[in-house]
């Protein structure tokens, strides 16, 4: 992002402050403030435990946080092409920067958090009776924050151990020094379990597990 930037290239400045690399954010179709990798892909190196093979961007099946190489874990991401535009890099700087402040009060650095939680759903995809519960104010670019629903069914400052749902942010779960795996998966059944029963839907994780 940094290098795209600096060298005036116009499309990866609202993934400031995202960690990660290239080949995660193509894995989970990283993305924020509207934009996901999948709008810059134009394609992807990848190898699949027989050959190395390119997929265009039709074929890597990007969806909102999704693509191919989500169901295939054993697949591995090499490298991936990105058109660009060019642009004025103060310009693009400045915007980066901001996002990033706006990012950092969100998620302190110092935090032990993994940023958000549940992925944010698609308006359109909700159910009936969800759907007429959600302000039109909590709509953004065609999606629901999973923060809004986390908030009407009480999850800001809910904890099990030393994992605590931060007070700010209801999408955001953190470690408050000894918190465990077990906690935190517990907290996030809790919190689903929640969602589900007041609106009939499942929120799905963004994170990955590991082990």
């Amino acid at each position: 992002m940094d290098f795209a930037i600096a060298h005036g290239l116009q499309g990866l400045e609202t993934f400031a402050g995202i960690p990660g690399s290239v080949g995660a954010a193509v894995y989970g179709n990283a993305g924020a403030y509207g934009h996901s990798l999948s709008e810059r892909v134009a394609g992807v190196r990848f190898h699949d435990g027989r050959e190395i093979r390119v997929f265009t961007n039709e074929e890597c099946q990007f969806q909102y946080r999704e693509s191919i190489f989500k169901r295939h874990k054993d697949w591995v991401v090499f490298s991936a092409e990105l058109l660009l535009e060019h642009a004025d890099a103060g310009r693009l700087r400045e915007t980066a920067d901001g996002i990033l402040k706006v990012r950092n009060e969100k998620f302190p650095v110092t935090m032990k958090c993994a940023g958000s939680i549940f992925k944010n759903l698609l308006f359109e995809e909700l159910p009936a009776a969800a759907a007429a519960e959600v302000p039109a104010s909590a709509v953004r670019e065609g999606k629901v924050p999973a923060a809004w629903f986390l908030e009407q069914v009480g999850a800001k400052g809910c904890r099990r151990g030393d994992i605590h749902v931060a007070s700010h942010h209801a999408n955001l779960i953190y470690n408050g020094g000894a918190g465990t795996a077990s906690d935190l998966c517990a907290l996030i059944e809790d919190l689903k379990a929640r969602v589900r029963a007041q609106f009939g839907m499942d929120l799905e994780e963004e994170v990955q597990y590991v082990g």
